[in-house]
Parts: structure tokens; sequence; C-alpha cells
């Protein structure tokens, strides 16, 4: 009653103090495998954590070592680095104690493993190690399934007990969990390695495909373009860069693009002339949600461009409002997106591409004059073929090797008389024509050495007389077959390790054939 009366007063009654029950050896052990696993659960590393889980656990148990096996299933092999620090081994996954335990699934404590039918002495013969007592578990992952056996070796006094055991088991039930962990973390870190690695590998490549190495020819015009080429990459002003359909327009642009500090932010092309007006806003700028039944937002080639490049491909077969609406994001760097309010700023470098004369354009009303000047800060002509014809052997060659390489057809060479035929034809589709003749050829023509009537017809019935430069025709021909010569050649010793039978033997020529092919062309 007095206890009530003392409730109500608001005074608790004093509760009696009891001393805390001591807890047992068992208890402290879990207690630090609880400790240990937090340790774990923050060590991605898996060499690290699996010396961190044998130290801790040959330290609980009062073992001189302990040794994780992992289950390699596609091999049936069971593998570790059978003590702390030492060297990976691997045997049988069915030999051994710790096979037995991979087995089956079960504890083993074996009191003395000479008596014990078995245990695998071989290990003890290859690391030097003297083995008397072992306890091992299975180690399971989540779905219950073993991948791998725990031990504990030589208990520093007497035998394992049921209590190594039970601390063992919890041990290795989270370690299994821990390595599995680290194992997949560590594999996506090196699958992440290959990625970066190959995408640092192909982009190294595009720049290198892409770079003014990649714009043939020796002649005086082409190397004019390479030149102003690498001046203006590095930069950040506008380029209006034009010529003839197949001149190669945007081959000179990613050059810029992947010459420049740029070249690891986007190139984005547009094809002017494949944009409809009623496209042409929503395209280049971006849209945002619910302009129409079922539109989504989505960024603008300018806004996938920021920080890049934007490549505006025959850009004289836009509208005048078309250009218009460019001339004013390229006069304030700013877009703003179909149905929306909000002006976005965007940071792009603009090529633009034309096969048509814009001055010309202008006069007739169809083209813009600020527009032009805004784009024309660098103003880029890519020369016809037919007024670099030095270079077509050059070119015809290159594209030669390039497809007989690709479509694994063996090597092949033109004729003289074809070369002719091929320098004397004015090319109206410029270099894409001559590539795409050289891939029909390689194709069609089962010889090695392709001839006039091998080319097409159009190409064969426009032979006429023709210079380049200073020089006849003839001249050119023979200079560029003598260099198609001596670089055949020069690869066949290579790959031969310039044994000159094998080598005349590849190119179809007897051994004193070859000699005097070498003598001629000073090729040791």
């Amino acid at each position: 009653m007095l206890r009530a009366q003392e409730f109500y007063r608001g005074q608790m009654p004093k509760k009696k103090a009891v001393d805390p029950a001591p807890s047992s050896p068992t208890e402290e052990k879990l207690l630090a495998v609880l400790k240990i696993c937090q340790k774990m659960n923050s060590n991605r590393d898996p060499d690290q954590l699996l010396d961190l889980i044998t130290n801790e656990a040959a330290r609980l148990v009062e073992a001189d070592r302990a040794t994780i096996f992992l289950l390699d299933a596609g091999k049936k092999e069971l593998w570790s680095r059978v003590a702390m620090g030492s060297r990976e081994i691997r045997f049988d996954a069915r030999l051994g104690i710790a096979g037995a335990v991979a087995m089956n699934g079960e504890v083993i404590n074996v009191n003395d493993s000479d008596q014990d039918a078995r245990f695998y002495p071989q290990i003890d013969e290859q690391t030097g190690y003297s083995t008397r007592t072992i306890l091992a578990v299975p180690l399971k992952n989540y779905e219950g399934e073993i991948i791998g056996a725990f031990e504990v070796l030589n208990k520093k006094k007497g035998s394992f007990t049921d209590n190594d055991e039970e601390v063992l088991q919890a041990l290795a039930t989270n370690s299994a969990v821990a390595i599995e962990t680290a194992q997949m973390f560590q594999s996506l870190k090196e699958h992440r390695d290959e990625l970066v690695e190959e995408n640092t590998q192909l982009r190294r490549e595009v720049v290198d495909k892409f770079s003014t190495g990649g714009i043939l020819g020796t002649n005086e015009k082409i190397q004019k373009v390479v030149r102003l080429v690498e001046q203006i990459s590095d930069t950040t002003v506008n380029v209006l860069i034009v010529g003839e359909s197949g001149t190669g327009k945007e081959l000179a642009a990613k050059a810029i693009h992947y010459g420049s500090s740029r070249a690891q932010q986007p190139l984005v092309t547009v094809n002017c002339a494949a944009l409809p007006d009623s496209l042409l806003e929503s395209e280049l700028f971006g849209i945002e949600k619910g302009v129409a039944t079922g539109v989504e937002r989505r960024a603008g080639k300018f806004e996938l461009a920021d920080r890049g490049t934007l490549f505006l491909d025959e850009i004289g077969d836009l509208s005048l409002v078309a250009q218009a609406k460019i001339l004013r994001a390229l006069q304030e760097n700013v877009v703003e997106r179909v149905g929306g309010s909000k002006s976005i700023p965007v940071d792009v470098r603009v090529l633009a591409a034309t096969n048509k004369d814009l001055e010309e354009e202008i006069k007739k009303g169809n083209f813009r004059d600020d527009l032009f000047y805004r784009l024309k800060v660098i103003h880029l002509k890519m020369p016809p073929l037919r007024e670099v014809r030095s270079d077509i052997p050059l070119m015809a060659n290159h594209y030669l090797s390039k497809y007989t390489s690709e479509m694994e057809k063996g090597e092949k060479q033109f004729s003289r008389d074809a070369l002719e035929c091929l320098v004397s034809y004015d090319w109206p589709g410029n270099v894409r024509e001559l590539e795409n003749e050289v891939k029909r050829l390689v194709v069609s023509c089962r010889r090695r050495a392709i001839k006039k009537e091998d080319l097409a017809e159009s190409i064969r019935t426009s032979t006429r007389s023709v210079r380049t430069g200073d020089h006849p025709l003839k001249e050119v021909v023979a200079d560029a077959v003598e260099e198609l010569e001596k670089g055949m050649i020069t690869e066949a010793l290579e790959a031969c390790r310039n044994n000159q039978l094998r080598t005349a033997v590849k190119l179809g020529l007897s051994r004193q054939g070859l000699i005097k092919k070498m003598k001629r062309y000073g090729l040791k």
C-alpha cells in the first residue's frame, strides 16, 4: 500500500541494485566475432579481407594459423594462399580435410591428423608446415551453396573445443558473404577498368583515324588544307567548309574537332538538308514535355553539343526561317526548348559545310549575309579530285590496301593502264566516288592485277590526254607504280624477315628478279 502511495505522490520506488552477470568466454568471443564482421564489411579488397579473417580467426580460437580454401567449381579445385602471406596453392577439391568439408558441408574436428585417413599431407610437404590438430567448417553463401572451407590449425593448448566450433562457424557464416561481396566488387572494378581502358583506346583510335593524317594527298592544295586545319583546330572560332559533294568536308570537320581541346567532348552532326522546318526547332533546340500529346522532354542538338562541336552539314539547304533561328542561338549562346520559357546557355563551336556558293545564294536572297559572316570566321575550301590528279594513284592504292585487308581478299595491285585511266577520269563524285569504285573492284576482280578492262565503263570511256601539273600523266603514273612496288617489296621483306627466297615467292618473282628490283630502289 505504501509503495502505491509513493507512486501516486510522484515518487518511484527505489530499485535494488543488481550486479551484471559475468559473460562467458564463448559470449565474449561471439561479441568479438561481431566486431570482426564490422571490419569485414568495410573491406572490399579480397586479399586484405582474407588476411583479416584468417588473422582474427587464429587469434580467437588460439590456433597457430588459419586458412581459407575457396572452391573453383569450373576446375573442381580448392585453392588458397595456404597460410597468411604465403603463395597460392591448388589441389583436387575431393582431397584432404578441406575437401571433405567442401564436399559434405559438415564440421570436422581432428585431434591427431596422422591418425585421420582424410588428411592430405602433400600440402604440408609443399609448405614445410607440420599439422597436428585441425578444425574445419564449410563456407556457405546466402543461397546455402558451399563456396569453400575454413580451417584453423594446431590449437596452442590441447585440442579444439565445441566452443571453438561455434565461434568458427559464426565467423565462417559472415566471412562467406564478405568474401563473395569483395570478389564481386573486385570483378566490377576490373570490368570498369577494362571499359575505361577500352574507351580510352577507342577514343585514341578515333582521334588517330580522324586526325589530319586521314586527309590523303601530297598535292599543294591538299597540304594547304592540312596546314590550315592544324592551325585552327585548337581554337574556338567557327569554320565554314566548302567544296563539291564527296571532297571530304565531313572528314575535315572531324579532323578539326579531334585536333582541338574539345576532342573529349561530343561532336554532334546535323544534316540540314534532311531537316524540314516543322522539325527544325525541336531537333536543334529541344522540346518540353506535354507540348503535344505523348511528347516527352528532349534535349536538342545544341544542348547535346555543349562544350563540344556542332557540325551543320549542307547548311546552304536551310530555309530563311531556320537560318534566323540558328543565327540567334549563335549570337546569344543560349537556346530555348519548344514549349519552354527558360533560356539554356550553351558553349558550342560551330563547323558548317556546304556544296553551294553561299555568296551567290546571298545575291539570290536564299541565304542570310549576317549568318554567312557569323559562320565564315575561317573559310576552308576542299579541292575537287580533278584538281589534285597527281594524288589519285596514292588514294587509289590506299583504298585498295584498306579494303583488301578488311575483306580478306589477298594482295592486289593496279596495272599501269588502269592507273592511267583512273588519273584521266574527272571524278564528278570526287573522293567518295573513287573509294566506292575501288571497293567494287576489290569485290569483283579475282585477279591479283586490276586492269583497265576491270574498271567501270564510265571511267574507261572517259580517258583523255591529261597533264598533272608540270608532269605528263604517264610520268605521274610511273612514279606512283614505282612507289607502290617499293612499298610492297619493303613490307614483304619485313614479313619474311629479310629472307629473299621467301620474299620472292610471296611476290611472285624470281630471286634474281627481286634482287634487281631491290638494287633499283636502293633496298638492302
